[in-house]
């Protein structure tokens, strides 16, 4: 029963060790615990732990079995129990079964089944006791550190990937802890890596764009109303985006009486990123640069489209905002639609 008792403790060690959350370990160390400090030691290298708890066990189960084998040998010595078909059984082997038995419920399925629910209650418990563990099989732990040092992986690496995370959105979203557009938002923001800025672009076929040598005036009259806030500038053979306009600078010039000026004389230096970059790198370039707007070119440096912030927002997000001087939501579609119109009419498709 001693090395049950043992074992039993091993197993709620264990059990709890391997429950405790980075987010408990973080606020029990923000609130400036013990408690805290000594679970980030143990998460920190959580193998010195749990090296202690199962040379305790395997300690408490040799010696366990070799008493219960040497005292059923004592008490019943070669007796065997008949079986059916002519068949025996020895004493020692009916004991040894039981107490196989015995640790695996008692040792094993109960107390794990208690740590992994009361992890939190015993969490204090936990440390206290393992600090007192590790002291005493100090000499055992280092051995098993030492042995088991080159079967190691990168320990710097973490053990949870995005699709884990991704996993953990959606089985909270199930339980109800977090609600769909919670779920939808983080299982977006894990895959700013995977997407491409050519996923969210506006295609160059509708993106609207003004030439540089327009001034501010003939602009405003030819765009009334001016939906974009910002309007990439273009030179003479339109391939190549010089600048960007901000419509905001337009208006100002317009009310300070420079309508004869061109649109040159406001426009800013464009940001260009490849239409390949994933949305991290998109997202992270643009604040940077401090920027909403970004022109979007191939391998070659030629004008594909542009993205934008609200582009990111909208992936994130999962929705397609839109706002009063919106005509079309999907612009990506409608460059779809106007390219098969046009292979329609050409005689490429049908």
């Amino acid at each position: 029963m001693l090395s049950i008792g043992f074992s039993f403790l091993c197993s709620i060690w264990e059990a709890v060790l391997l429950s405790i959350t980075p987010s408990y370990v973080t606020s029990k160390v923000q609130q400036g615990t013990s408690v805290g400090k000594d679970l980030q030691m143990f998460k920190k290298d959580i193998d010195r732990p749990l090296s202690a708890i199962l040379t305790l066990n395997t300690i408490a189960h040799t010696v366990g079995a070799i008493g219960v084998g040497v005292q059923a040998s004592s008490v019943f010595g070669d007796s065997d129990v008949p079986l059916f078909g002519g068949f025996s059984i020895s004493m020692e082997s009916i004991i040894a079964g039981l107490m196989t038995l015995f640790i695996l419920i008692l040792s094993e399925i109960i107390p794990k089944t208690l740590g992994a629910n009361f992890w939190k209650q015993l969490a204090p418990f936990t440390v206290k006791s393992l600090k007192i563990l590790l002291f005493v099989l100090a000499p055992f732990v280092w051995i098993s550190q030492l042995i088991t040092k080159n079967l190691k992986t990168d320990k710097s690496k973490s053990v949870l990937s995005r699709a884990d995370f991704s996993a953990m959105a959606q089985a909270g979203e199930e339980s109800g802890v977090l609600k769909t557009t919670e779920s939808i938002t983080i299982k977006n923001l894990l895959r700013l890596d995977t997407l491409t800025v050519s996923s969210i672009m506006t295609p160059r076929s509708v993106m609207t764009s003004t030439d540089v040598t327009v001034t501010l005036a003939d602009y405003y009259e030819s765009s009334q109303p001016i939906k974009h806030s910002r309007i990439p500038i273009f030179d003479e053979n339109k391939e190549q985006i010089v600048g960007i306009l901000l419509k905001d600078d337009v208006l100002e010039g317009l009310v300070k009486g420079k309508g004869d000026d061109t649109v040159d004389t406001l426009m800013l230096k464009p940001i260009f990123i490849n239409q390949n970059d994933n949305l991290n790198k998109f997202q992270g370039q643009l604040m940077k640069a401090k920027a909403h707007l970004a022109i979007v070119v191939d391998d070659f440096g030629a004008v594909v489209g542009l993205a934008t912030l609200e582009d990111l927002f909208e992936t994130i997000l999962g929705l397609e905002i839109v706002d009063e001087t919106d005509d079309i939501a999907d612009l990506q579609k409608l460059a779809r639609d106007n390219w098969e119109k046009r292979a329609k009419e050409l005689g490429i498709i049908k």
